[in-house]
């Protein structure tokens, strides 16, 4: 099936206010409540997604997170979209997230970032006798780092973007709707794919000041 527009299902525009999606939500509700459509498969299909997109695009934060991961209509095909590439394209958007947060936060903190290749630096050294920017060096400091530099504002954002790509990713298709082990597997591959794009952040923050010596 075609992905979902959480903005069509409630029939606004992406510019629509927070008010305006409350007030079209209710009325598309009562259009489809069961008690006016008994009996009516459809009508509780469309329920369904009434509630699915308001989940989403109803709540704040959940809809900045959803316009930030959202397949918009031109990437879209008729034709059902394969779920694997589905989940490839959300890896990749997720991937991208994770290293903007961690590549933002360094770069504002040049002292960090210089006490960090100083210690990569004496860690290349020591392990191969000359200085380089050696990546698997600078992916374990990375990890090791990320404790101190994820802030919980950063871990609340990345949960909230992982449960709007999960709900979209069912929405799609992709995930199967009730199967709980599908979903948790692919949680943990969203979560494996988010921690490695900030691991990636952060060696794209000392690439840009590491000069060999």
């Amino acid at each position: 099936m075609p992905p979902l527009d959480y903005y069509a299902v409630l029939g606004v525009a992406r510019s629509a206010s927070d008010e305006e999606i409350k007030k079209a939500y209710r009325k598309r509700v009562f259009e489809y409540h069961p008690d006016r459509n008994p009996d009516d498969k459809e009508a509780e299909a469309k329920i369904r997604e009434i509630n699915a997109a308001y989940e989403v695009i109803g709540d704040p934060e959940n809809r900045r997170s959803y316009e930030r991961l959202r397949f918009g209509p031109e990437d879209v095909a008729e034709k059902a979209p394969d779920p694997a590439i589905v989940l490839e394209a959300m890896e990749h958007k997720l991937h991208d997230e994770g290293q903007k947060e961690i590549f933002a936060a360094l770069v504002k903190d040049v002292d960090r970032i210089k006490r960090e290749l100083a210690l990569i630096r004496e860690r290349t050294v020591e392990a191969q006798g000359y200085d380089s920017f050696k990546e698997p060096l600078i992916f374990d400091r990375a990890a090791e780092a990320m404790e101190e530099l994820v802030t919980p504002e950063m871990e609340a954002r990345r949960k909230r973007l992982l449960d709007v790509a999960l709900q979209m990713m069912v929405s799609q298709g992709a995930i199967r709707k009730g199967d709980d082990r599908g979903v948790a597997d692919v949680r943990n591959r969203f979560e494996t794919t988010f921690h490695r794009g900030r691991l990636s952040g952060f060696r794209n923050a000392l690439e840009l000041f590491y000069t060999r010596r």
